[in-house]
């Protein structure tokens, strides 16, 4: 397992941009997946992005497809998410996960969370 702590959240309005960032330990940074997930209040965690170990492979919700971008930088062992055109409807708490190698889009499939970072778009 890493350990992973988000930053990056925050309170913006609509049609803002926000970029989190994932922050992880450990020296095989490389050889894991990241993937990013959303709860709002009252709804289940929510698959936004995930992105291969090497950064060749990404895959988005459809929510948030052609809006947000997920990339990595294994130099900081970091992994970022890029929202544009935020919407309301944008707004939850935002986790970062990890799994070793492939790629994932289900909560279960991730052995590795962080605490979270709230991300709120007002009108």
């Amino acid at each position: 397992q890493v350990q992973l702590v988000e930053s990056g959240g925050g309170l913006v309005q609509a049609g803002d941009s926000l970029r989190l960032s994932c922050a992880a330990s450990g020296r095989t940074f490389s050889s894991y997946a990241m993937g990013w997930f959303r709860q709002a209040p009252g709804k289940e965690r929510e698959f936004v992005a995930t992105i291969s170990p090497a950064g060749g492979r990404t895959y988005y919700g459809d929510s948030v497809k052609g809006r947000f971008t997920i990339s990595r930088d294994n130099a900081k062992a970091t992994v970022y998410l890029q929202m544009n055109t935020l919407k309301p409807e944008d707004t939850a708490v935002y986790y970062c996960a990890a799994r070793p190698w492939a790629t994932a889009t289900k909560t279960y499939e991730y052995d590795s969370w962080g605490q979270g970072t709230q991300v709120t778009v007002s009108t």
